[in-house]
């Protein structure tokens, strides 16, 4: 990789890090913010692309701390092109928002043998994207009702269902929530020891990003969990981020104000942050593996994998 495109990609990395540093040096969980604010209207869900599709990693954070600055109803987001295709067309003087593409590209080397070797090679790049709301011109369809929110009672219904399908042993009792890798199950307090039903559910979501990380499920390292305090950080990091994902794809809040044994983590993650540019990709990237995981496991996604 050439030094110009090595000190870009250092460059995105150190302003992304530090957008989300600042929030936390207030106190702010950048992730809970579009549950929180109180310009938040409707159902939370994670920001679409032009065509519908959902962001994902890091960028679902990036997007979602923009909406929750500027005000921004719409999840939708597009480029000033993608926009001109459409017949749309960005009003002057809008500032757009950056977003990441991260991928690999196979290059053939000379072994030093009279070899060739293929190496994987990793690269990120950044461009920007429009919400809606500063887009004039767009097809009625981006302009149309938004689906029905489901009740409280039928997104905890679901959520109960979604748990259900994946199969993790889950046990009742005692004052903490925790995954025990050793005996691979869940640990939840008692369910009448929450203040309500939506808290339960958060926290079990958090609970099941952690057991993702088992081998032969998405296969994280936990072997250092309880000895080292970085590794430990890193996990509730990555942890905490999916849940939040998790909760805008099943629609529930998740846990807003955090857990005793979880709010120790503030101090820990602005270390991690400030000597590791890299730690909050790698952790959102973790995280949507983990959130892809537990979604694999639903019936409709083995459905549509026979079919394919």
């Amino acid at each position: 990789m050439k030094r110009k495109e090595q000190g870009e990609r250092a460059d995105l990395y150190a302003r992304i890090t530090d957008k989300i540093v600042a929030d936390l040096e207030e106190g702010v969980r950048p992730w809970m913010k579009p549950w929180s604010a109180a310009n938040t209207t409707g159902r939370i869900t994670r920001p679409l692309r032009h065509n519908g599709e959902p962001y994902s990693g890091l960028n679902v954070l990036l997007l979602w701390s923009e909406s929750v600055a500027r005000g921004y109803v719409s999840p939708t987001w597009m480029t000033f092109k993608q926009a001109l295709q459409l017949n749309g067309a960005v009003r002057k003087g809008e500032t757009g928002t950056t977003v990441i593409y991260a991928s690999r590209f196979t290059k053939s080397e000379s072994d030093g043998q009279g070899g060739e070797v293929e190496r994987d090679i990793p690269f990120l790049k950044s461009y920007t994207v429009f919400n809606l709301a500063q887009i004039d011109g767009l097809p009625d369809r981006y302009h149309g009702a938004p689906e029905p929110v489901l009740s409280p009672i039928e997104r905890i219904g679901y959520a109960d269902e979604f748990f259900r399908n994946t199969g993790a042993v889950v046990r009742h009792g005692g004052d903490q929530a925790y995954y025990a890798p050793v005996t691979d199950h869940i640990q939840m307090p008692a369910f009448q020891s929450f203040k309500d039903v939506a808290s339960y559910v958060a926290t079990l979501g958090h609970e099941h990003i952690h057991w993702t990380a088992r081998p032969g499920r998405v296969g994280r390292d936990l072997s250092r969990y309880a000895k080292d305090k970085t590794e430990r950080c890193r996990e509730e990091l990555l942890a905490e981020l999916g849940a939040a994902f998790l909760a805008a794809d099943l629609g529930i809040v998740p846990e807003l104000e955090p857990r005793p044994d979880h709010a120790s983590y503030l101090a820990s993650w602005l270390s991690l942050l400030a000597n590791d540019k890299r730690a909050i990709f790698q952790a959102a990237a973790h995280a949507q593996r983990a959130v892809n995981y537990l979604h694999s496991l639903q019936p409709m996604a083995a459905e549509h994998r026979g079919a394919a």
